[in-house]
């Protein structure tokens, strides 16, 4: 028998949704069809209903319904909707839907039992309103019917329209709830927000802020990292710092300036290949420390073995190795053969933003030469080396350390002279500085 779920509504929608392809994908047609087949109503909820509300890019579309897990996967498999077994996920309530190779989470409606700052207990529940109010901020618990029928219970979209990121409710219960919420307000007030941060969520950060220490890293990670991609990064971590969080996440920053002038060339700057906002490039900007100290941090937050290398590339590679801007051609290709087009690129446009933010003043020709070098790393594709250590051992160099010596000298003339010189005459320069060494040994 059709249930009639508006009775836990307890209030009419109060906005609409613009039809966006993203709306009225047959895919998304196809998952509600299913999950409404017995008549349960089903919502969008969360940042899809936020972002549609701004019209921002809407990438992940997230609905909750009353039925339990149990009953939703039920109906999506008579639907033929394949499901992806997620332990973790079934337990908070959570089906992972997949149609056509576009994945959907769908939520059974919840409310929180207990709390201990980083998990909750939860129960099913099927009043939208309990749902809503478990949810971190207002702008959050926006929920909307397929159609776009916007449902919101907590002033949601005065605050989007303000851009203010407040609480649901108490802002020190949400806390209490789950510390990462300080972490994910900072994060949205960068995103979202417009003016000055909450003053009871703010305050609220300060009073809370050491139990972020129990949060795995992680979590962490994907917090600071986010926040990082930020329009505004190096004021997004000054104002973790406002509210007593970043000593706890990240006492390592320290480079605002330049992370403040990194952040305008990869946005404004400079348009080349490889140049766009870059979390990783960014945290590897305003953080001390050498490569011990920045080794710990990529441990510390979880990093990938990939992510640790590169973090320390740019944070600790040593002033010989990094480009500088009076580099000339044939020393910029040899840097680039040593330590590949990826990392000179990231270092170029970090010590480029710290040369900006310590000289307070833009030099145009400077500034030219540091484009020559992106449009350099851009190109950069040198052809084989055509040269072996055989080649040498051959020509008459002994085995040996010499070989391998030999060899980098060769390359690095070669480099120098744009990858012109051949075999025949790298294998001339090879018997040229054997009979040079000779004779020194000899004492010509």
């Amino acid at each position: 028998m059709t249930r009639d779920w508006s009775r836990f509504s307890h209030r009419d929608p109060v906005g609409q949704l613009s039809a966006d392809p993203w709306l009225t994908a047959p895919t998304l047609h196809r998952l509600v069809e299913a999950l409404r087949a017995d008549g349960t109503e089903v919502r969008l909820v969360g940042g899809c209903v936020r972002d549609g509300l701004l019209r921002r890019p809407v990438t992940d579309v997230d609905l909750a319904t009353p039925d339990r897990p149990e009953v939703v996967t039920a109906l999506l498999e008579r639907a033929g909707i394949s499901t992806v077994p997620w332990a973790r996920g079934l337990a908070h309530g959570t089906v992972l839907a997949v149609v056509d190779e576009t994945p959907f989470e769908v939520t059974t409606l919840r409310r929180d039992v207990a709390c201990d700052g980083r998990h909750a207990d939860v129960a099913f529940t099927d009043d939208w309103m309990a749902d809503a109010g478990r949810r971190d901020f207002t702008i959050n618990a926006l929920s909307a019917t397929p159609e776009g029928a916007v449902y919101d219970y907590h002033d949601g979209m005065t605050d989007l329209a303000a851009g203010r990121i407040r609480f649901v409710g108490r802002a020190v219960e949400r806390i209490r709830e789950d510390a990462l919420r300080m972490l994910r307000f900072v994060r949205f007030q960068a995103h979202y927000g417009q003016g000055a941060a909450d003053p009871e969520a703010l305050g609220a950060c300060q009073a809370m802020a050491a139990t972020v220490a129990g949060l795995s890293g992680e979590r962490i990670r994907t917090e600071l990292l986010k926040t990082l991609a930020a329009p505004d990064p190096a004021g997004a971590l000054l104002l973790m710092r406002r509210a007593r969080l970043l000593e706890h996440v990240l006492p390592e920053a320290e480079h605002f300036g330049t992370l403040r002038m990194l952040a305008f060339l990869e946005t404004r700057g400079v348009v080349a290949p490889g140049v766009a906002p870059d979390p990783l490039r960014r945290l590897g900007a305003v953080v001390r420390g050498g490569e011990a100290g920045t080794t710990a941090l990529a441990a510390r937050l979880r990093l990938s073995r990939a992510e640790t290398r590169r973090l320390v590339g740019i944070a600790a590679t040593p002033r010989p190795l990094r480009p500088r801007a009076d580099m000339g051609e044939a020393d910029r290709r040899r840097l680039l053969d040593r330590i590949g087009p990826d990392l000179f690129r990231d270092l170029c446009l970090v010590d480029w933003a710290a040369e900006r933010d310590n000289r307070g003043h833009t030099d145009s020709a400077r500034s030219l030469r540091w484009m020559a070098h992106l449009e350099g790393a851009a190109a950069f594709a040198p052809p084989p080396f055509p040269l072996k250590g055989g080649d040498l051992i051959a020509a008459g160099v002994p085995r040996g350390p010499k070989v391998g010596r030999t060899l980098s000298r060769l390359r690095d003339w070669w480099l120098a002279e744009g990858y012109r010189p051949d075999r025949d005459a790298l294998l001339a320069r090879a018997r040229e500085t054997a009979g040079a060494d000779a004779g020194t040994r000899h004492g010509r």
